[in-house]
């Protein structure tokens, strides 16, 4: 069973100097014993003088600070397999990322982020030395699915990172939301900045970056809605942000208020799937259309509310 989401501090005593970093925090705390301890500090989850320490061997030192960080999810890695890859040439790569993945490393976890298993993925076995040449030029939330491209080549990644930020790309997602939005197609347009001390951005009088969120309703039930959502902009939460905002949370943004539950149905993860993107190919120029299937929890959702109505 995953841990709950929390973190432990402490400062190294006189005592603790010299003592291997996990049996140090193992005595420190009964709930982290030593071979828990391995597998958070091997997932890159503790830190020490507010560096990373992957070594369970670490000899600590008198008056370092240590920070263990827990972020609820499996212990077990997260791998890259053959099936999620949905194109991938000499210059870039594209997966189908499932939900409740981090993108990018976090505090809590290097091992088992979408970045560091495809990092594993592309390692050559015959050529240990050879690193790959990984850009990362998007991001999407944890708890969010579907299509995400990377570059691999250095002349990729500049036209990659082009294309995406500056409204060259078609970035399309459907959404389930709360509640039926009317008109049945819009847009929704702000500056959006995050709120101090919190992981949430809002929409803001002044300052922030601009946002504009596309909408239509592909089809309605009974109390929410599937929507296709097209972002020319690629803000931080800037889906969850607006659609809150309108009225219509995504179902399980529990964040952004949206319901855990409906028409008796348990929601674990925000109902948000990355499900097409059109670019250019950063060197060839050629067209790519990049598509990720809907995941089971979202098509299992879709269907209780269909059988609902």
């Amino acid at each position: 069973m995953p841990l709950p989401p929390q973190i432990f501090r402490f400062q190294v005593s006189p005592d603790e100097s010299g003592r291997r970093l996990d049996q140090a925090v193992a005595a420190r705390f009964e709930e982290l014993s030593r071979t828990l301890m391995r597998r958070i500090i091997d997932l890159g989850g503790v830190h020490v003088a507010g560096r990373r320490v992957r070594k369970s061997s670490y000899a600590l030192k008198e008056g370092e600070s240590v920070e263990i960080h827990i972020d609820g999810g499996p212990l077990d890695p997260f791998r890259l397999t053959e099936e999620a890859v949905l194109f991938r040439d000499r210059h870039l790569i594209a997966l189908t990322k499932p939900a409740g993945v981090e993108t990018q490393p976090t505090h809590a976890r290097y091992k088992g982020t979408l970045y560091e298993a495809l990092l594993t993925f592309l390692h050559d076995p015959f050529r240990p030395l050879q690193q790959p040449e990984l850009g990362m030029v998007q991001r999407l939330d944890r708890d969010t699915s579907g299509v995400i491209v990377f570059s691999i080549h250095p002349k990729a990644h500049a036209p990659l990172t082009r294309a995406l930020s500056e409204r060259e790309a078609i970035k399309i997602y459907l959404a389930l939301v709360s509640g039926i939005p009317s008109p049945s197609e819009g847009e929704i347009s702000s500056n959006l900045q995050r709120m101090r001390g919190t992981n949430r951005v809002r929409s803001v009088n002044k300052g922030g970056k601009e946002a504009l969120t596309c909408y239509r309703i592909v089809e309605k039930f009974d109390g929410a809605a599937l929507l296709e959502v097209r972002i020319p902009t690629g803000r931080s939460h800037q889906i969850r942000a607006h659609l809150s905002e309108a009225g219509h949370p995504l179902l399980g943004d529990v964040r952004y208020g949206g319901p855990e539950e409906i028409n008796g149905y348990r929601v674990n993860r925000q109902m948000l799937h990355s499900c097409r993107l059109e670019l250019a190919h950063p060197v060839s120029g050629e067209p790519l259309v990049l598509e990720a299937p809907l995941c089971a929890d979202m098509l299992n959702l879709i269907a209780h509310l269909s059988n609902r109505g």
